[in-house]
């Protein structure tokens, strides 16, 4: 519903009269109920609306908009409709895999075009209908984040145990024919879209070059709440270095041809295989950066960068505590700043299995179980990524204030290695 909870200040809507309960019903005649059709819609230079008013009246308003400015209103409803939900089944999906009783939000399975677009969210396009592609390609809505997995349309579709994922090629050269960049994903499952599967997958998305413009390979995040599910096997050692050589031949292949590496791996990978993680600009412009590719990376150059800048350590003790994965890193990069008393505390997640090593999946009840008796100094930093987006919140609900309270120790939030930096130098006077 696009029932209109805020007007911006001297904006169209407000100098149209337009107000809180107001509700629009159609642009050009037609009915609207998705956000980014009704933006495309409402940049024109002419365009009409009709409005159902509080009062239950309805009123056409004919606008004329030169300069391209917002309608200036927010609804309801973000999206204008209800998100969709995910129609599969897949066999690695990681929500299946969470324990009972956390925060419901948790537990839904997006698989929305509009928060592909706005947030950044990957989509399997298994319950895109032809009209809502035509609409896609309409308002041209680009880039889209395709969770591609395989390509292969049997193997596809019992990997995300729905029928109708076997259609993806022909979706995507629809998006591709029509312009629209697509960034891809391909959740790495052993003996099942590896080796040979996985050239394959590369191979068929090659064909969409530039429109495709990267894919990335992440690995299987397996908890221990897997009771009942689909049995799976985590990567080794020797598999991650396997793995690493297979898609290297992709990349040089590619920057020779393309001048791009297209293909990339999550830094997991490398750290597991024990293999040295590639330098910063091997990411190029760090297109996955979101999905753990490139990140570690990317923080070191930050910091070592930072540290340059530094002309005065003061003295403190100050812990880092991180995931287990980002332990050495953390050593590493501690390792660089003389005059300061630095411990790195790798946290094992207790709450979803040890099997699980990122830092953004910590909660801070594990935090302060595996920290509560120790001599902490004088404060801790952790990385933003353990918090909900904008919030002081960890996946368990504790928050930074209860953290700090437990354990009885100021703790700040880190951003990035810029900020890593400066909060390991800024201490007190010794």
């Amino acid at each position: 519903m696009a029932k209109i909870i805020s007007v911006d200040e001297n904006s169209i809507a407000s100098e149209l009269g337009l107000q809180c309960g107001d509700e629009i019903l159609e642009v050009n005649g037609r009915k609207v109920n998705d956000i980014l059709v009704f933006r495309y819609m409402t940049a024109d230079e002419e365009y009409e609306i009709t409005v159902k008013k509080a009062d239950g009246t309805i009123e056409i308003y004919d606008i004329e908009n030169d300069f391209g400015e917002d309608l200036g209103v927010e609804f309801e409803n973000p999206l204008m409709s209800k998100a969709k939900s995910c129609a599969n089944k897949c066999i690695f999906c990681f929500i299946d895999q969470l324990p009972k009783g956390m925060r419901e939000t948790l537990y839904f399975k997006d698989d929305d075009t509009r928060l592909s677009f706005l947030h950044g969210n990957y989509i399997t396009m298994t319950n895109i209908s032809d009209k809502e592609l035509e609409d896609m390609i309409y308002i041209h809505v680009s880039p889209v984040n395709i969770s591609v997995h395989c390509t292969d349309p049997q193997l596809r579709s019992f990997m995300l145990g729905n029928k109708k994922a076997g259609r993806l090629l022909e979706q995507m050269k629809k998006l591709a024919d029509a312009g629209i960049e697509m960034n891809c994903q391909i959740v790495l499952c052993k003996g099942i879209n590896d080796k040979e599967n996985l050239d394959n997958t590369i191979k068929d998305l090659e064909q969409f070059f530039p429109n495709v413009s990267s894919i990335c390979i992440v690995p299987l995040g397996m908890t221990k709440h897997r009771d009942g599910l689909y049995k799976l096997e985590p990567f080794n050692k020797e598999d991650c270095k396997e793995i690493i050589k297979q898609v290297n031949v992709w990349q040089e292949r590619f920057l020779d041809k393309y001048e791009s590496r297209m293909v990339y791996l999550a830094d997991e990978f490398y750290i597991k295989g024990e293999v040295p993680l590639p330098v910063a600009e091997d990411y190029e412009d760090y297109p996955q950066l979101e999905n753990g590719v490139g990140m570690a990376s990317l923080f070191k150059e930050e910091f070592t960068e930072a540290l340059k800048e530094i002309k005065e350590v003061k003295y403190k003790k100050v812990g880092i505590v991180t995931g287990t994965i980002s332990e050495e890193l953390m050593k590493e990069l501690s390792a660089m700043v003389k005059g300061a008393d630095i411990t790195v505390y790798a946290i094992k997640n207790e709450f979803f299995g040890e099997s699980i090593t990122v830092s953004g999946l910590l909660t801070g009840g594990d935090i302060i179980n595996q920290l509560k008796d120790k001599d902490l100094g004088d404060e801790i930093l952790i990385p933003e990524n353990m918090l909900r987006a904008d919030t002081e919140v960890f996946l368990d609900d504790v928050t930074v204030t209860e953290l700090s309270e437990k354990l009885g120790i100021k703790v700040r939030v880190v951003s990035n290695g810029y900020d890593l930096a400066e909060k390991l130098t800024d201490g007190k006077e010794q």
